[in-house]
């Protein structure tokens, strides 16, 4: 069993970033691929970056290509995600989400945190 707690939303000017962190628990935490998705009022909930364990590699969608970073510090059972240049588009709760059996969809993953805010004004 894995338990996924994000933290470091916050409210933010356009322009400005924010650090996302999941921390999770449970030894085997490391062995799975990570992906951060995110949800507006509204709206579904999208994909957003992935990160994989034994390469490290990643994906963005589109929409933050260039301004997301994804990145994992296996030592301390984190992914993060640095969000620079923030729209108001990128306002949702953001939920990280572990254990995918494919890398873009929501019923892909086992394990879910519970979110956290992001508002950017503009």
């Amino acid at each position: 069993q894995v338990q996924l707690v994000e933290s470091g939303g916050g409210l933010v000017q356009a322009g400005g970033s924010l650090r996302l962190s999941c921390v999770a628990s449970g030894r085997t935490f490391n062995f799975y691929g990570t992906g951060w998705f995110r949800q507006a009022p509204g709206k579904e909930r999208e994909f957003v970056a992935f990160v994989s364990t034994s390469t490290w590699s990643t994906e963005y969608a589109d929409s933050v290509k260039g301004r997301f970073t994804i990145s994992r510090d296996s030592a301390k059972n984190t992914v993060y995600l640095q969000m620079n240049s923030l729209k108001p588009e990128d306002t949702a709760v953001y939920y990280c989400a572990a254990r995918p059996r494919g890398r873009y969809s929501i019923a892909d993953y086992d394990y879910w945190g519970q979110g956290t805010q992001v508002t950017v004004s503009s």
